[in-house]
């Protein structure tokens, strides 16, 4: 797979858990990326999810979306 499609991969992962509701609760950068941990709160229902993303691009992509939400 080519990096491009590797990143479009990582977005598309990104989005379909923000739309479901999820939220990023942690940010682990190391050699192998950066571990984005998500929490949905549904009531007294908890799940967890955790992506590794490893592309710069994929990297930036969260990295603005906490930027704005920060700014709101």
């Amino acid at each position: 797979m080519s990096e491009y499609q590797d990143y479009r991969l990582e977005r598309e992962q990104i989005d379909f858990l923000l739309e479901r509701g999820y939220r990023i609760t942690r940010v682990s950068e190391s050699l192998s990326g950066a571990f984005l941990d998500f929490e949905l709160i549904e009531g007294t229902k908890q799940e967890w999810k955790q992506l590794n993303i490893k592309t710069p691009e994929g990297r930036k992509y969260f990295s603005t979306l906490l930027f704005k939400k920060n700014l709101n």
